[in-house]
Parts: C-alpha cells; structure tokens; sequence
C-alpha cells in the first residue's frame, strides 16, 4: 500500500545533537523551573521575532487562559467562531462570555465592521485570530478597541514568523500567544507562549505561570503551573535553528499549489497579502459545489480514498458545538460568512518534507476529481 500524504508533518531536530543536549541536561540535573535552555529560548525567540519579552508554556492553550489573567478581563469578549476550539474555550474558562460575529472571506479573520454592533456594556476584549498565520485587519480590529476602550488579545497560533511590513504580528494588539504544537512551523512537541510589550506584564505573566511565586515563602496572586520544561526548551532551540528553511521549503509547496489549481473552476486559494512576510502554516482551498461539480466533502473523501489526508479545518464552526450552540451570538444565521467558509474549506497537506510527486498527486485528485 502506498504511503499515506499526511496534512502536517513535524518539524525535528537532528537526533544526534538533540541527544547531545539530554546529556547536558541530565548532567545539570535541572529539568524545569526556568533553567538554562528554558532562558535561551525565550532570548533566541525575542531576537527571533525582534521583540523584547516572551514568555514560554507547555503549550499554546495556556497562554490563551493567562493573558485573559494578565489583564483581568471580565464580562464578555467578542471572538471569532471560525478558529480552533482553543480559542474559544480559553474565554469559557476564565468565566467570560464569549460573543462569536463573523469573519471577513478574504483572510478569515474577525470582520472589524461586526465587531461594533456586538459591543455591549460589558465588553471589555475583542480576542481575533491570525487564521492560517495570515493576518488579521489589524489597523481595523485596532480602531473599534480604541474607540470603545477594549483590550486586544491575539490568538497567533498559525502565525510564527509573520510580518506585516516588516514588523512581527505580534508587535500588534496588548498581547498575542503562540502555539508551539507538534502540527505547527516551529515546534517544541508541545508548547506555547505569550508575547508582551512591557517589562511589569512579563513579570505578572511569568507570576501567573508559576503558582504565583515571587519567592521561596511569598505567593502574590493565584497562578497555575505551566512553565515549560528544559528537555522541549533545548528542542526548541534546536528548531529554531532550521525553521526558516522549513517555511521556504512550505512556500515552494504554495507556488506549485498555485500555479496548478489557478484554473480549475469552483477552487479557490489565498494569493500571498502584499507587504506580508508569510509562513505557509496551511493551504486551504475552498470548494464551491455548484461550480466546482462536487461538494467540499465528496472531495475530501475522494482525496482519502487516494491516501490524501487533507482536514476541514475549521469545520464545523466553535459556535455549533453544543457548550455555544445556544448562545444568541451562535446562530448561523449572524456568521454567514463563517457557516459559508467552514461547508467550503479542505487544507492540503503543507509542509515541509512534501515532495513534487506528493504535491502532483493532490493536484491530479483535485483536478480529475477520482
């Protein structure tokens, strides 16, 4: 039976120097709790991405959970219901409620002119998602928080290494997480982090990570653990080292994707944004039956039958699972474009060990359609 093509695949470190590395740590005998490898990684990250404080997790939904902490948000958030499940669940938790309104096509990210009707008195965050690591309308989600005094949390997940002329994504909004997963560019297995622009929120973050300490006999405030270990720390630094050349192998992918599915009827893709510095995190494709001939599933499954594993990422929508489903905000009929996007949406296996005969073979499923 022919190898399967899998969606994602990991981004490793050479085994050899990641064993080399064990042994420093086994050595030392530090394991966790801020150690050596834990310190460099947030440094290299911070040169890395050209901004002055990080913060590492275990993984990327923690973060999400401590930055709605950090800035003691409350009440309700408006969020997006086209993400993964993460997003939302990190609001739930917290005791906010959270608000779906619907996304812009042309990113999928929140659509900043639905955000204001869905503000009420007890509003006090807009939480939106850099989809697919491409970049929200920053300048427009920026505008409705200023007006209304809201603070910015981004979910950045999909989007390590982004720029947006020349700048990181996470330079925008109060704070932005990453995700630091297995199925991500860059990995730590499991991972996360918290971006910040000041010193006294990493100090409050980092308290938040570690059960409160401040020292051996003084617990400030009510944190929970989740600090990132040493062994994923040195994984990490290793990865970071060949990150680039994965994400320029994934555009390579992108082009030859482009360049065969350009005139196929009914499928379409996202062009590269101008002024933005991509990562080729995923290449979702969007089926219009009518024109295409076959619905967005029947491709799927044709693709699986081929060993084709691509995912409907995101379907169905956050807002239709039954924690949310009975929110006012969760009808389908106020995220049309959500309800549209997420009956439509395959991503094609990207990354980084794809070869010209795996991308041919997706290509010929789309185009002949068996």
């Amino acid at each position: 039976m022919a190898q399967e093509i899998t969606v994602t695949s990991p981004l490793l470190p050479d085994l050899e120097e990641f064993t080399s590395q064990l042994k420093n740590i086994w050595d030392s005998k530090w394991i966790t709790n801020n150690g050596q490898f834990h310190q460099q990684l947030e440094e290299a990250l911070c040169g890395y991405f050209k901004i002055p404080y990080i913060s590492l997790f275990t993984n990327g939904t923690l973060p999400l959970l401590t930055a709605l902490q950090a800035l003691r948000i409350s009440g309700e958030v408006i969020t997006t219901p086209y993400s993964f499940v993460a997003t939302t669940h990190s609001i739930w938790w917290n005791g906010i409620k959270p608000v779906f309104v619907d996304i812009d096509p042309s990113n999928c990210g929140i659509n900043p002119d639905c955000i204001e009707a869905a503000i009420t008195p007890r509003t006090t965050a807009i939480m939106p998602v850099h989809c697919y690591g491409k970049p929200c309308d920053i300048e427009g989600i920026q505008e409705v928080a200023d007006k209304y005094g809201l603070k910015v949390i981004y979910d950045a997940a999909h989007a390590f290494g982004v720029e947006v002329n020349g700048r990181s994504i996470l330079e925008f909004g109060d704070l932005s997480t990453l995700s630091f997963h297995a199925t991500k560019v860059f990995n730590t297995i499991e991972g996360g982090a918290l971006v910040m622009h000041d010193s006294s929120t990493k100090r409050r973050v980092d308290y938040l990570k570690n059960f409160g300490f401040e020292s051996e006999t003084e617990v400030i405030a009510p944190g929970i653990n989740s600090k990132m270990d040493e062994v994923r720390a040195v994984y990490g630094l290793l990865n970071l080292r060949q990150v680039d050349s994965a994400i320029e192998a994934r555009r390579q992918v992108a082009i030859k994707y482009r360049e065969e599915l350009g005139d196929i009827p009914g499928i379409r893709y996202f062009e590269d944004m101008p002024g933005v510095k991509h990562n080729y995190s995923y290449f979702p494709i969007f089926v219009d039956a009518a024109v295409y001939g076959m619905s967005r599933d029947e491709l799927y499954g044709k693709m699986k039958e081929k060993g084709i594993l691509g995912r409907r990422y995101f379907y169905p929508l956050i807002s239709s699972f039954s924690t949310y489903r009975g929110l006012p905000s969760a009808r389908p009929e106020n995220l049309p474009q959500a309800t549209k996007i997420a009956n439509e949406v395959i991503c094609l296996p990207m990354h980084h060990q794809l070869s010209d005969s795996d991308v041919a073979k997706v290509i010929d499923v789309i185009r002949n359609k068996e």
